[in-house]
């Protein structure tokens, strides 16, 4: 091994008069014109608008949703030919139910008979008069009716409940 050779006294000097590579400061990312802060302030209110609005709307359907729940739970129920007929009366109810939560109650809760059916149409929603005489009247059929009922005419049932719940329009 050799021993490092001592740096001459001019080297030393110069070395020592050597300065550190100088780095730049980092670039901000803050705007430097107002435009990019003006455009920054309207996003963020558009966002914060767009989820309010986007809130309102799920509150304000959420009985919707809920109703397409119970109707799925009854909608096995009443193709089985033990538990239709409780089924069916089910779903009378969850429409009667739904319209309650949607409209304002001094307009549906007094409705019965071709009044409720004409409400139903009235709604606003198309393919949901296959059943509506049947959902209106289904309440006062016997059970062995109803138990008896095919199960093409139970689908058109449930398929008429799940369109009206789907496709009902509240008025703002």
């Amino acid at each position: 091994m050799s021993a490092q050779a001592p740096i001459p006294a001019a080297a030393q000097k110069a070395l020592e008069g050597l300065a550190d590579i100088a780095t730049p400061l980092p670039v901000s990312w803050m705007p430097q014109t107002w435009g990019w802060t003006a455009l920054a302030i309207a996003l963020s209110v558009t966002l914060i608008v767009a989820a309010w609005r986007w809130r309102r709307h799920a509150l304000a359907n959420r009985y919707r949703a809920e109703a397409l729940s119970a109707l799925s739970a009854l909608e096995a129920q009443a193709l089985n030919t033990h538990t239709r007929a409780d089924a069916l009366v089910h779903i009378a109810e969850l429409i009667k139910r739904t319209a309650l939560a949607a409209y304002a109650r001094t307009e549906v809760a007094r409705l019965s008979g071709p009044a409720w059916v004409q409400f139903i149409r009235d709604s606003g929603v198309h393919g949901a008069d296959d059943a509506s005489t049947l959902l209106n009247d289904i309440e006062y059929r016997s059970r062995a009716s109803l138990s008896a009922m095919s199960d093409a005419d139970a689908k058109a049932v449930v398929r008429a409940a799940r369109t009206w719940i789907e496709g009902h329009r509240v008025p703002a």
